[in-house]
């Protein structure tokens, strides 16, 4: 199976994080690929410029690679495809990440259950 992170998950996984579930560790350790979108170092970036997250985005970047993840860029094909997504969910990067996994495909593994009314390839964990 081939993963997309969100961003907690990502931050989660990298910190060794008590609130990544068993569950979320055992299927990210199963996955065959697993990616971490260019967007999440974005909103990750954004919310330590705003003081809401403590990560030093540089570090946050090696760990992609440290964590044998890959980077998923954005495309124009993701674009596109929020155009015609339903406003289930209000946050834009989560948005994006959603229409990442629907196009690539890929199953996107989150924490907010919200998600899971866009598509069956979100794994609420």
């Amino acid at each position: 199976m081939r993963l997309l992170l969100d961003t907690h998950v990502f931050l989660w996984a990298v910190s060794d994080d008590k609130r990544l579930s068993g569950e979320a560790r055992k299927r990210i350790l199963d996955a065959d690929e697993v990616f971490v979108s260019s967007a999440s170092i974005w909103e990750a970036s954004i919310k330590a410029g705003l003081g809401k997250l403590d990560v030093d985005v540089n570090l946050l970047i090696g760990e992609i690679t440290k964590s044998g993840f890959s980077e998923l860029p954005v495309r124009a094909l993701h674009a596109v495809r929020l155009r015609d997504l339903p406003h289930i969910h209000r946050d834009p990067f989560d948005r994006l990440l959603i229409a990442q996994a629907m196009t690539e495909p890929l199953a996107l593994v989150t924490h907010d259950p919200i998600l899971a009314g866009y598509t069956d390839l979100v794994i609420v964990v």
